[in-house]
Order: C-alpha cells, then structure tokens, then sequence
C-alpha cells in the first residue's frame, strides 16, 4: 500500500526519540506522571510509542544511552497543572515553580528520571 499524501506546506513534527537504559521506568512515568497515552509497547524491541498531542514521544531502550543533554528540553501544555503538580510530587519528583511572569502562563520544571528536562505550563 503507497505512503499517504501530505498536503504541501512545511514538515510535521512526528516524533521525539529518547534513548534509555531505563526504559520500563521512563515509559511508566511518562505515562503515570506525565499523562501520555501508550500507543505502541514492543517489549521484546524495547521500544514505546507515547502520544504527546499532536506529536508523539519515542522511548527507546538503549543500554549505552548517553546521559541527559542540558541543551534542550521537553514542553508539555497541560490543561490540569494543579494534577500535574500532584503527581510529580506522589513520585517523588523535584520540580521547581517559577514565579509568574507577564507571559500569560503558569509552569513547572522538572526532569524526567533520566534527567532530561521538562516544563509542564498551563495558560492562564
């Protein structure tokens, strides 16, 4: 069967791949802590398949993964940060909760347990 057709107009982001050596535990948390839904969990492959909105998170198990790079981060909208907040703290999460700015959000940082970084925010 032939790939479908994407209309013209500029690429659309698929995916974000993280590489793991604890890759149950980050799948378990993102999906427990964070609130993504499971798409796709290939145990033997050691691969999942998160969706993240309209893009999705790829969590593969890697047993070489290189540590966490403090160059990027991963933002999430949230609609609930209140519930967010909440289930950081049940598992045990450091977050930090900026100040409010004069950009019309609220958020949360934290790192996932590798270490990658996160902002949960919600528009206020």
């Amino acid at each position: 069967m032939p790939a479908p057709v994407r209309p013209h107009g500029p690429p659309e982001l698929f995916s974000i791949e993280l590489r793991s050596a604890r890759w149950g535990e980050l799948v378990e948390w993102y999906r427990n802590v964070i609130g993504l839904r499971v798409l796709i969990r290939a145990l033997d492959d050691g691969y999942a398949l998160l969706q993240a909105g309209t893009a999705r998170l790829a969590i593969l198990e890697r047993p070489e993964a290189p540590p966490a790079s403090q160059r990027w981060s991963l933002g999430f909208e949230v609609a609930d940060l209140a519930a967010c907040r909440d289930r950081l703290r049940m598992a045990g999460a450091d977050f930090q909760e900026p100040p409010p700015g004069h950009e019309g959000f609220t958020e949360i940082v934290t790192h996932d347990p590798d270490g990658n970084r996160l902002r949960l925010f919600a528009w206020e």
